[in-house]
Parts: C-alpha cells; sequence; structure tokens
C-alpha cells in the first residue's frame, strides 16, 4: 500500500475504505501528494521560499530529473509547479464536494471524500474510498468531467502549465516544442483510443449513447493519464480492448507531469528516429524541427529498457501466477507506469507475485533511465574515448 501511494499508482490489495480509518486515509493521502509533486520538486521549493538560492547540486538533480526545455528556468517551473498543484486541487475539491452533496452524502463525509479524490485524481494517483471505484458514477457527467479535468492537468505535465503560464504573463515567450509535442500527441491517442472502445467493447454495447461515449472516453483518458479510475469493469473487457488498453499505459502521457508511462515524447523521439532513417535523412526531424541526438539517445535508452522491464516482470509473473497471459501483462503495464487499473487479480498474487509488483511501481515512479543510472552508472575511466571502433550489420 506505502509503494503504490507514493508510486502514485493505485493497485491495492485491501480496500481502503474498509481497511483504514481516518488517520491512515490522512497517511496515503500524503504519500502520493508527496508521490505525485515529487518530494524533490516539494523541498527545492521550500529551499527557494527560504534562502532564495538553491544550490549547483539541486540544479544538477532537478534538471536530470525533469529534462526541461532551455526556454524554461528551474526557478520559473518549481513555483509553478507548487502553486498550480495546490490551486488545481483545491478547485477540484471544491468541485468534487458539490458533486458528492448533489449525491446525498453528508456535509462532513462529502469534504473528506472532495479532498481525498481531488489530490488522488490531480496526483493520477488512482486511490478511491470506494469499493468499486467510480464504476456507480458511470453515467453522471459531472463527476466525470472533474475527475478528467484533474487527471488531465496533471498527466499534461507542469512544462505544458508552466509554458502556457509564461504565454499569458509574457506574449513574447514561445510555447515550447516539448509542449506541442506533447498536445498533438495526446489528442491523438486519446482519439485513437476512444474510437476503439466506442466501436469494439462488448461491455458497453448496452449502454445509451450518452453513458457509452462517457465511459469510452473515461476508461482510455483513465489509461493515458495512468489516474487509475474507472467507470466500468475492465476484467469484463475483450482481449483487444485489454491490448489497447495497455498499449495506453504503456506510453502514459507528458514528462515532468504526474503520470507515469514511458512518455509521449519518447514515442514521439523513438518515431521520428525511425521515419527520418526510412527517408535516408542525417537528420532526425519532428514537425519541421531537428531533435539534439542527446534527447535522442535518452529517449531511445528509455524506450528499450521500459520494454525489457515489461518483458521481464511478465516473464516472471507467468512462472508465479496462474492467471492469463493478458491479465499478467496489463498488470505489470499497470505497474511499471504508475496508473493502477487491474482486471482484478492484484490481491489474488502470490508473494513473490505482489513482490515484483511492488518493484515494477518503485521503479516506475522513479524512473527507469534513473534506476538504471543507479544500477549501471560509473566514473570514466581513463583512454575510455580510445576505445576501437569497430562496425556491426544491422
Amino acid at each position: 500500500m506505502a509503494t503504490s501511494a507514493v508510486s502514485t499508482t493505485g493497485l491495492i490489495t485491501v480496500g481502503i475504505a474498509d481497511s483504514y480509518n481516518f488517520f491512515g486515509q490522512f497517511i496515503i493521502l500524503i504519500l502520493f501528494q508527496l508521490g505525485g509533486i515529487g518530494y524533490l520538486t516539494f523541498t527545492t521549493f521550500m529551499i527557494l521560499s527560504t534562502t532564495r538560492k538553491i544550490t549547483h547540486w539541486h540544479k544538477t538533480l532537478l534538471t536530470s530529473e525533469f529534462t526541461l526545455p532551455q526556454t524554461i528556468r528551474i526557478k520559473d517551473f518549481l513555483k509553478s509547479v507548487i502553486f498550480f498543484t495546490f490551486f488545481m486541487e483545491i478547485l477540484g475539491s471544491v468541485l468534487f464536494f458539490i458533486a458528492f452533496k448533489i449525491e446525498g452524502m453528508s456535509t462532513g463525509i462529502a469534504l473528506w471524500n472532495a479532498v481525498f479524490h481531488s489530490v488522488s485524481a490531480f496526483c493520477t494517483a488512482g486511490f478511491s474510498l470506494f469499493n468499486t471505484g467510480f464504476t456507480e458514477y458511470v453515467d453522471n457527467t459531472f463527476m466525470n468531467a472533474i475527475i478528467a479535468f484533474l487527471a488531465i492537468s496533471g498527466s499534461l505535465g507542469f512544462i505544458v502549465a508552466t509554458d502556457f503560464t509564461l504565454r499569458l504573463k509574457k506574449k513574447s515567450h514561445r510555447i515550447s516544442f516539448t509542449t506541442k509535442i506533447v498536445l498533438i500527441g495526446f489528442i491523438i491517442l486519446l482519439s485513437f483510443g476512444f474510437v476503439f472502445f466506442y466501436f469494439f467493447e462488448p461491455e458497453i454495447y448496452g449502454l445509451p449513447i450518452k453513458e457509452r461515449v462517457l465511459a469510452s472516453f473515461f476508461q482510455v483518458m483513465s489509461a493515458m493519464t495512468t489516474v487509475g479510475f474507472n467507470t466500468v469493469d475492465f476484467g469484463a473487457f475483450v482481449l483487444p480492448m485489454l491490448l489497447v488498453t495497455t498499449i495506453l499505459m504503456y506510453i502514459g502521457a507528458s514528462p515532468s507531469g504526474t503520470a507515469g508511462g514511458m512518455k509521449i515524447t519518447t514515442l514521439t523521439a523513438v518515431f521520428s528516429i525511425m521515419k527520418s532513417r526510412l527517408k535516408g535523412r542525417k537528420r532526425i526531424t519532428f514537425l519541421g524541427r531537428t531533435i539534439p541526438f542527446e534527447r535522442l539517445y535518452i529517449a531511445t535508452s528509455s524506450f528499450i529498457f521500459y520494454t525489457t522491464l515489461i518483458f521481464l516482470g511478465t516473464f516472471i509473473l507467468s512462472f508465479t501466477e496462474s492467471f492469463s497471459f493478458e491479465q499478467i501483462l496489463f498488470e505489470v503495464a499497470s505497474a511499471l507506469g504508475t496508473v493502477g487499473l487491474s482486471t482484478g487479480i492484484t490481491s489474488e498474487l502470490s508473494e513473490i507475485g505482489k513482490l515484483i509488483i511492488i518493484i515494477l511501481m518503485f521503479i516506475g515512479r522513479l524512473g527507469v533511465l534513473t534506476f538504471g543510472l543507479a544500477i549501471w552508472s560509473k566514473s570514466v575511466v581513463n583512454g575510455e574515448d580510445q576505445v576501437p571502433e569497430e562496425d556491426i550489420a544491422v
């Protein structure tokens, strides 16, 4: 539970409302709040608030964690993260409170549910005080809209929020290339997923058109933003839709946001490499812009490492568990992508299986590249650049 909370995943083995009192629920909230905005972001913001200065060491760590475009300063970015986070969570709490009061909840219960679910939605944590998630609200447009608004705001990333904030303050500020890629990629993938769910998922065929539209949009949004809430039972989905959801969880949303996954920008970079090579170009370009080789190396490393971890996690669980291949793959992708969606097998996993899921959630929140660097990083030895070059057939 602790790993799932601090990694903002949402995979659980027991019901939160049934197993934890108010204090326990509050601790869980604190954990996914810190996991959502990042403890490094929070502590550095506190340093800036008191000393007005951050050290070179802090700058190096932050640059490594967020990989900011050159058009955005770290100081502006951190302020945007903190203020944007609390503004959105307060706004979400107010909207949730109204929604829960409309549903007939008492004031005290509605208030706590509003705060808990607002923070959970914005941090894309996927924790809910309802044992069946939001399946009872599949036809509630207001409730669906609040969750989608918070989850998309958090998952699109603080780079996007900072970009638009600076644009409002200074008309001369240029929207970064990263923001453009994130927005275009998010819209394309969301549309792709929506069409598939609406037309090919039998589980929602019997719903009225309005509910069918809401259900299709919500499940795709939940997978892409890695918020992990659901209004339909994923355990009843057909195989093609489980695979589509797995792909969306695998990709995720934006870097420097609350979402997990491999990231839209990573997929874009890998796609650009393929497209440019097929066209015989020496430079790797996208939308008429050349992508720096340093970013391409990071993207391909992340892509390979992320894919390898999903393969290894699925491979190991296929030995330790008796569930179907698609259920295991779905669970692994959900854990590594810090999504929290499940076909219902989490609580039935073996002890080894749960340990593997814990490790995957931890790596997913830490970042696959950060984890890889921690394992393989070493000091550059003298003469390393003198290693002879040799050709290889590809």
